[in-house]
């Protein structure tokens, strides 16, 4: 694996996060970390399980023409992953910039909206829908670290995706009041303009309406429980 590292951008529970090269182009690698309460031979297989799904998912998703990074390499036994590097700023840096006017902030939240949902027409959630999570490049979203992201049918798991976004934004931005309602005007109106999601292999998607009336659900019951 020929990637020669610059910068360490994340140091997480799960992962190392490296900005690199690859054979002389622009990457990403995470090093997955061992997990030293766990028994050694359970913690390797949960490890390749992980990584060989996400490489997986984005494989696929490359395919299907959304924007998320190309998977150049993967070590399974290694724990490593390489990555394409993407350009852009994190929506958090938009969001916490003082120089953002509401009028970019509102397009930049409604092309998130946009992006998760055609995420969730593929019958996929990302699992950690966070404002790190996501790279703004010219108006551009693109989703980036699946590492829990999973293959779902179910309209709770959507609507748990979007809580994650809801919840974060509510308490780590919340001098944009309205974010929330700018993702979830624009995750709505991907299905007014291309209709229901296709019946996949593994069966329906829920429409989008079906996922904001769960959002709204579960936000009751948080409330409830809380």
């Amino acid at each position: 694996m020929a990637f020669i590292e610059h910068q360490r951008l994340h140091l997480g529970a799960e992962a190392e996060v490296w900005r690199g090269t690859w054979f002389g182009k622009q990457a990403v690698r995470k090093q997955r970390r061992p997990r030293s309460w766990r028994h050694a031979d359970l913690d390797h297989r949960l490890g390749v399980r992980r990584m060989t799904s996400e490489a997986r998912l984005l494989i696929r998703l490359r395919k299907l023409g959304l924007p998320v990074p190309a998977v150049w390499d993967l070590d399974l036994e290694g724990g490593q992953l390489v990555l394409q590097w993407l350009p852009g700023r994190t929506l958090i840096e938009i969001l916490n910039d003082d120089e953002s006017d509401e009028h970019h902030v509102e397009a930049v939240l409604k092309s998130v909206g946009s992006a998760v949902r055609m995420l969730h027409r593929e019958a996929i959630t990302h699992g950690d829908l966070s404002s790190n999570n996501m790279l703004i490049d010219d108006g551009n979203v693109a989703l980036i670290d699946f590492g829990l992201a999973a293959v779902e049918y179910e309209v709770e798991r959507f609507g748990i995706d979007l809580h994650v976004l809801d919840e974060i934004l509510g308490a780590s931005h919340p001098q944009w009041s309205q974010a929330i309602d700018w993702v979830l005007e624009g995750y709505a109106e991907v299905d007014v303009r291309l209709g229901l999601a296709p019946v996949l292999q593994g069966g329906t998607v829920p429409s989008a309406q079906e996922v904001l009336t769960r959002l709204d659900d579960i936000r009751q019951r948080v409330r409830y429980h809380g």
